[in-house]
């Protein structure tokens, strides 16, 4: 679809404002209701299998031809299985306890004033994502189970395919008396106006979430006059201890760099004690080297590493401990006490997920007071940071912000709260 910027704009606020709209019908929604939506749209994704395939396909050709990479590709493709797990999914949400109406605190006044402080929603919600279909359904999902209306912005790779999961969702509310239409609305272009348009919107949408690179996430912050819930990207940090277990301490740094070193809670730096470096770094980089991991390396290190056979090395500079790699690349650097570990891993990391591998109870404490990361580890792996294992059911993304939301975002960090003062009459004099 392609039009003139005014059109543009006037359609992108038109949208916001039913948007707005259907966040108030939402907000009163019950419980029962939000959930049946969620069972209509599992079901629906099941029974109409074919059609998501068909239209995901003109997205498969055009990326094909448009020579897109193959991992983009692969995120960008739905199979039969992969449509059974996103219904899943949100029969997963629709199963997990409303969040809604939860009474957070309350206290009496000494006038007879009750107060209450009780989570909401937070109104409207604008989630701009990149080539992945599924983000669609299930950022739908859990706007609805938390009460909010949303507004959808895919990337162009998945234009067909979101529509058609678009016009899915929308069919399976219109079945529901009880839940307004415009609850989960798709910005129909791609056109990058259109999202300029939509980050300016302050009077109608109340937070913006981006999801993708970056690239992507910085031009969202720099440009939205609506509050942004983001992180850029994911260092994370391992630090392994001068009192760690060897053999743990091993198979922590695999499984967080090896597992799925492409996805933002992979380490990208190893700190590692010098009193531990000699014996135990030429037997992890031989394990890592193994999985296929090149390592960029500091002075010390690539001195106790310069005789391992098969390693493949090469000299670290500043910025590569500053680096998101998402590939088989680790930086290394030997640090020559807890409190330099705790302090290169503030300076490098992200403020997304970092772990200490240690026996000792008291460095252990230090290190989780000190890190300053949305989810700090202790002789676990950076990998579980994540909705799902964190037994929220599912996440709307990961935030590194400090302010309302930090680390995986389920549906409670989709409300905010408000209080609810009951009296008998009392005035202020």
């Amino acid at each position: 679809m392609t039009a003139s910027p005014e059109s543009l704009a006037t359609l992108v606020q038109a949208i916001a404002v039913k948007a707005r709209a259907a966040s108030s019908g939402l907000a009163i929604a019950d419980t029962q209701t939000r959930n049946q939506a969620l069972l209509n749209l599992s079901e629906a994704l099941e029974a109409r299998s074919s059609e998501l395939l068909s239209e995901n396909q003109k997205d498969l050709n055009a990326g094909e031809k448009a020579k897109l990479p193959t991992p983009l590709l692969d995120r960008l493709q739905l199979t039969p299985k992969r449509i059974q797990a996103m219904a899943e999914g949100v029969r997963q949400v629709a199963h997990l306890p409303d969040p809604l109406g939860e009474i957070l605190e309350t206290s009496t006044q000494p006038n007879g004033l009750t107060i209450k402080k009780v989570r909401v929603p937070i109104g409207v919600i604008g989630i701009i994502y990149e080539a992945r279909p599924n983000v669609t359904i299930d950022c739908a999902a859990l706007c609805l189970k938390s009460g909010n209306a949303a507004i959808l912005r895919g990337g162009r790779e998945a234009y067909h395919t979101n529509t058609a999961l678009a016009l899915l969702i929308r069919d399976t509310i219109r079945g529901l008396d009880r839940l307004p239409d415009d609850a989960v609305q798709l910005i129909p272009t791609t056109d990058r106006a259109a999202l300029n348009c939509l980050l300016k919107l302050n009077a109608f949408i109340d937070c913006i979430i981006p999801r993708g690179g970056e690239a992507l996430i910085r031009f969202v912050a720099e440009t939205a006059t609506i509050p942004v819930i983001k992180h850029y990207k994911g260092v994370c940090n391992l630090y392994i201890d001068k009192a760690a277990d060897f053999a743990q301490a091993e198979r922590l740094a695999v499984n967080a760099k090896c597992q799925r070193p492409g996805v933002c809670n992979a380490i990208e730096n190893l700190f590692i004690h010098h009193a531990v470096s000699a014996p135990l770094l030429p037997r992890l980089a031989t394990v890592l080297a193994s999985k296929g991991i090149a390592l960029r390396v500091d002075a010390a290190a690539e001195k106790l590493l310069s005789g391992c056979k098969g390693v493949s090395l090469s000299p670290a500079t500043e910025q590569d401990y500053f680096e998101e790699y998402l590939d088989l690349i680790l930086a290394v650097k030997v640090v020559p006490s807890l409190e330099a570990a705790i302090e290169a891993v503030n300076t490098y990391g992200s403020g997304h997920s970092d772990a200490i591998v240690t026996t000792d109870a008291d460095a252990a404490q230090q290190f989780l007071r000190a890190v300053d990361s949305a989810t700090v580890y202790w002789n676990a792996s950076t990998r579980f940071t994540d909705g799902f294992e964190f037994g929220f059911g599912a996440e709307i993304g990961i935030s590194t912000d400090k302010l309302h939301a930090r680390g995986p975002m389920g549906l409670r960090e989709l409300c905010t709260y408000k209080y609810l003062i009951y009296g008998q009459g009392q005035m202020r004099t």
